[in-house]
């Protein structure tokens, strides 16, 4: 009975009802593209902004373009890394993840 008033409206209904209708609609909407775009989306890039102010000397990282090297100096947002013999700067920003991370001395 009440699906029936939430839902459906009959023929000859109050434009207060259809009002009603169309927010409730609206709000389901908007709860469920907030919850499968917005949320993950803002999750993935507090994660990035996470993992790229974590970035220390000796971490080995991948790039967006594929590259593969080891940190080798930090400038403000660029990084220098060594990939075979080449040494390249990029971007911080381009860094897609930290494969491995150099341990910082001897564990006390």
């Amino acid at each position: 009975m009440i699906s029936h008033f939430l839902f459906f409206t009959p023929a000859g209904g109050t434009s207060g009802q259809s009002i009603f209708l169309l927010l409730w609609y609206g709000l389901g909407f908007g709860g469920i593209f907030y919850m499968f775009i917005i949320r993950p989306e803002r999750q993935r890039r507090k994660q990035h902004t996470d993992m790229i102010t974590a970035l220390k000397k000796g971490d080995e990282v991948t790039t967006t373009g594929g590259l593969i090297g080891e940190i080798v100096q930090m400038k403000d947002n660029r990084l220098t890394i060594k990939s075979g013999e080449a040494k390249l700067l990029v971007d911080r920003e381009q860094v897609v993840r930290v494969t491995t991370t150099k341990a910082e001395g001897p564990a006390a």
